[in-house]
């Protein structure tokens, strides 16, 4: 078949690609959920446990969505009609686009509020607000923050326009240059903070508390937090890497690419950690605080350690610069399609729906103060906005994904996109694709939906 030509442009080489689309993967969360779900559930056992999940789950399904994003070179609405109808099947194939690019703006909605509580606290550290302060202080600060919906807002504001800013420029002046920018800044910035964290004096207990290899504390939840994880973490089912795959060079390996930007993925995730519980003991501070590890606990250790202004105000920079690279993603399947549907600039394009999702953010961010007594089935509107895009449309969006690839999509297709030399790779991918992913991610389904519900 002849290849198709993307009217939004492609990346200008493979490594631009696995840029983005970490940037995709690298969010809030491998800053403090990963490292601390890690820790808490068996250390090394249960980093062995989420890699090999990470194999079997998120490498195929990952691989799939750049397949389809690339074979159909459009949006992942339109990719996944185009191919869909390419394989003799129903363009109805097209909701599973639907719902991955649904699911990205609501996302972005609500983590524009919290990267927003991230740009805050860029200021305040700058501002020397947490120096020498207690736990019970930093948490006033965090609580008086979420009660200030103007500041909220403005910040929420700023975030907004800066995703927006980059969308506007395009695939090469847009997201490529950005990229090149903010991923070596961010690797930079992780790598200063690792060392700050060796000099802390207590890395080796931030070391033990990350890797100790405890089997006895590997239970079955614990391995559906790592199979979970492992799917959310390259950031699958919402139409974010079947829109960079579109952009994705004809003459690149899929499979050794997906490979290095879950590798990629993980090492950020692990270094993270490595980074910032030797901090953490290094203050006696709770290193199983949760979201509050970010906004509470770690102000208080930056706040009494040498040099922790400069260094606390370099890792909120830093996890700044991840929720950015996300949000953009994010957004893109959106901007994509509606300028393949409507014949539009991205300009225009960009600030119609950022004003949208601005909007729809001002309701989030309400959540924490004038809005809380809104409630959509007994949640305020951002748990709302967290719970059906986590539990409901990321879980549905990679189920269809992995079913299209396994067994809608005919093996010409599929092999003509992956070309996976060796027989016996491409049949180990077939197999997961077809059993093991699907399974997989409908157990996360259940699960999720029974913990959440139940």
């Amino acid at each position: 078949m002849k290849d198709r030509q993307n009217i939004h442009g492609s990346w200008a080489s493979r490594w631009v690609f696995i840029m983005a689309a970490t940037g995709s993967a690298v969010g809030l969360g491998n800053i403090w959920k990963f490292p601390y779900i890690a820790g808490e559930n068996g250390g090394g056992a249960f980093v062995l446990v989420y890699l090999v999940c990470i194999l079997a789950v998120g490498v195929p399904i990952m691989m799939a969505e750049v397949l389809v994003g690339r074979r159909g070179r459009q949006s992942p609405i339109n990719s996944m009609r185009e191919v869909a109808m390419e394989a003799d099947h129903s363009p109805k194939w097209a909701l599973v686009g639907w719902i991955g690019a649904l699911a990205g703006f609501l996302i972005f909605s609500f983590y524009s509020v919290v990267a927003g509580w991230v740009l805050a606290y860029v200021a305040a550290m700058a501002n020397g607000d947490f120096l020498e302060i207690g736990s019970e202080q930093a948490g006033q600060v965090f609580n008086q923050l979420l009660s200030d919906p103007q500041t909220l807002l403005i910040w929420h504001s700023v975030f907004v326009v800066l995703v927006m800013a980059v969308l506007m420029g395009g695939v090469n002046k847009g997201l490529e240059r950005a990229t090149k920018i903010m991923m070596p800044a961010l690797f930079v910035l992780l790598l200063l903070l690792l060392g700050y964290s060796m000099s802390s004096g207590s890395f080796g207990e931030g070391l033990d508390f990350l890797f100790h290899f405890d089997p006895s504390e590997l239970s079955w939840n614990a391995v559906l937090v790592a199979l979970g994880h492992s799917f959310f973490t390259l950031s699958l089912g919402m139409g974010s890497i079947m829109a960079y795959g579109s952009y994705m060079p004809k003459s690149a390996s899929i499979g050794s690419t997906v490979l290095t930007i879950a590798a990629l993925d993980t090492v950020v995730a692990l270094v993270a950690g490595m980074a910032i519980f030797p901090i953490v003991f290094a203050n006696s501070l709770d290193p199983a605080a949760g979201p509050g590890l970010m906004f509470i606990t770690l102000p208080v250790a930056f706040g009494h350690m040498p040099g922790g202004q400069v260094f606390g105000f370099l890792f909120f920079v830093l996890v700044g610069l991840a929720a950015w690279t996300s949000a953009i993603s994010l957004m893109e399947p959106g901007v994509a399609w509606m300028v393949e549907r409507f014949g539009l600039k991205r300009a225009p394009v960009c600030i119609m729906l950022g004003i949208v999702v601005w909007l729809l953010g001002i309701g989030a961010l309400s959540s924490f103060n004038f809005g809380s007594d809104i409630a959509l089935f007994g949640l305020n509107i951002f748990d709302f906005l967290d719970f059906i895009t986590a539990n409901i449309f990321l879980p549905l969006g990679g189920l269809f994904v992995a079913l299209f690839a396994g067994w809608i999509l005919n093996q010409r297709i599929t092999q003509n996109e992956l070309a996976i030399a060796v027989p016996s790779v491409y049949k180990a991918w077939s197999v997961m694709i077809r059993y093991v992913a699907p399974l997989a991610v409908a157990a996360i389904f259940i699960f999720n939906l029974i913990d959440k519900l139940g």
